[in-house]
């Protein structure tokens, strides 16, 4: 005896087939929200899976598909050999996802530029889940602020003391600019 299935009708509106980057504002990670990155990714991967889209849906497996490679611990084998393994989920730090993704995005502009373009959907989702970075009014009012360039033989000697106030909230060629433009 054959069963037949009952046929099921998905009205479109609910399950957006179209992959554009529309769909994508619900998705992305702030440290406000106290949510761990990892955790974030993870929920979002599943949403984006039942929401079918596309774009969200790969640019995150390939930012989780990088962890076990770029994401390890070193350890020393029985044998004294030095080696690594992956991190587990609760060993991985939101830095450390931060940086799979920033490296994922300047592979990504550096084939955007050889093509000539300025953007794609997969470099939009990949700086969804960055920090947002420290503007150049921002670094020079805390530079100012917080360091006596007269004790640095030259301004560039202070980018260090401010790479580490910022972290990875600060592009280092935009700290560059700022202590240029201290300098002269």
């Amino acid at each position: 005896m054959l069963r037949q299935r009952a046929a099921i009708h998905i009205h479109p509106n609910l399950y957006p087939m179209d992959t554009k980057m529309s769909t994508t504002s619900e998705y992305g990670w702030s440290e406000t929200s106290g949510i761990p990155l990892l955790t974030k990714l993870r929920s979002d991967l599943k949403a984006a899976m039942l929401s079918r889209n596309e774009a969200v849906k790969g640019a995150i497996r390939i930012i989780i598909s990088e962890f076990p490679t770029r994401i390890t611990l070193p350890i020393t084998l029985e044998s004294g050999k030095k080696s690594s393994r992956p991190k587990r989920d609760d060993e991985i730090t939101n830095d450390e996802i931060i940086s799979v993704i920033m490296g994922l995005c300047k592979s990504e502009k550096q084939t955007l530029e050889f093509a000539k373009q300025t953007t794609s959907d997969y470099l939009q989702v990949l700086e969804s889940y960055l920090p947002s970075m420290a503007g150049e009014d921002e670094i020079l009012a805390w530079t100012k602020a917080n360091i006596d360039l007269s004790q640095f033989k030259t301004p560039m000697q202070a980018m260090g003391t401010i790479m580490k106030h910022f972290g990875k909230g600060a592009d280092g060629n935009m700290v560059k600019k700022v202590l240029g433009s201290l300098a002269g």
